[in-house]
């Protein structure tokens, strides 16, 4: 993608995807920190990376209060920064942040990801941000020039263009900068946790990708090269989060992928679900009639996607590419 662009100095940029080998111009000269941080609904967590091979060199997870942390796009998400400093504090006295550069991942919620046809889009960013800026404002609730916009282009499925971009309210980002900046850190990448997770997809086929963090619940469809479908949803009550409610926000994405491409999913990736994940998997299994797992088998990841730190480890695999 291009690089995240803004009218005011933002300290971040969104980072290059690599979990399909066409993302490899998100940006061009991007930092690769071996510390990734999460600030998620449920939790924060750290992670590092080390040598050559990038493997796993420390990793904490810490809990916060409900409330602490609430996703939204327009909204004030770190509703209890204090609340959230501590919870940091006490995994950075695990894996220590020395200072520097790190990647931060934010929820889902807090990043829009728009997939754009276009016959054509300039390729310098000063000529291609307002035309991106005027498609927007169709598509988002917020004024955007108030946003933080990187982009990427990708060929359609009749040989088209598609410019898939990242949107996200600058105060809104800010809020999650400032919370790692109180700790002598700077972020130096941010992205949303789903898209920190797509690297862990396989680049063959079709693969359906539907991941729950806190009440958010994300649906991605991958096909090798390009990235199809993205849609974050706020789920709603405990009954949302019963297989049959959950099964009716995934069908519209199936169904639309059907229609577009001509052809079925091969396999689901999911990620979140806890102790309904089995039950979901079966019935996801059942009526879709494809493969359906975790990313449980991912090398190296067996300290992380148990625990529900997947973007953690997607962050850490993408360094590794």
């Amino acid at each position: 993608m291009s690089s995240l662009t803004s009218q005011s100095s933002l300290s971040a940029d969104f980072f290059r995807l690599r979990p399909v080998r066409q993302f490899d111009h998100w940006i061009h000269a991007m930092p690769r920190p071996p510390l990734v941080v999460e600030i998620a609904e449920p939790h924060v967590a750290v992670a590092r990376a080390a040598g050559k091979d990038g493997h796993l060199e420390g990793v904490a997870m810490e809990a916060l209060p409900a409330g602490a942390v609430m996703p939204a796009t327009l909204e004030t998400n770190v509703v209890q920064p204090e609340a959230v400093r501590s919870a940091l504090r006490k995994i950075f006295g695990r894996v220590p942040v020395h200072g520097g550069h790190v990647a931060l991942l934010v929820p889902d919620l807090v990043v829009r990801v728009f997939i754009l046809p276009f016959d054509s889009l300039p390729r310098r960013a000063r000529e291609a941000l307002p035309l991106l800026r005027w498609r927007l404002k169709k598509s988002v609730p917020f004024d955007v020039e108030e946003t933080a916009v990187s982009w990427m282009r990708q060929e359609a499925r009749a040989g088209g263009l598609e410019i898939v971009t990242a949107v996200a309210r600058q105060p809104i980002v800010r809020e999650y900068e400032a919370l790692v900046e109180s700790f002598g850190a700077r972020a130096g990448v941010v992205l949303s946790s789903t898209l920190a997770t797509l690297p862990l997809l396989e680049e063959r086929g079709a693969t359906l990708l539907v991941r729950l963090c806190g009440k958010t619940l994300t649906t991605v469809i991958v096909r090798g090269a390009t990235l199809c479908l993205y849609r974050s949803t706020q789920i709603r009550g405990d009954s949302a989060l019963e297989s049959r409610a959950l099964l009716d926000e995934v069908f519209p994405a199936v169904a639309y992928y059907q229609d577009t491409w001509g052809e079925t999913i091969d396999r689901a990736r999911l990620s979140g679900f806890g102790a309904k994940q089995n039950s979901f998997t079966q019935t996801l299994a059942q009526e879709l009639q494809i493969s359906v797992a975790s990313f449980g088998e991912a090398p190296g990841a067996n300290d992380l996607i148990p625990h529900g730190l997947d973007a953690l480890w997607g962050w850490i695999a993408n360094r590794k590419s």
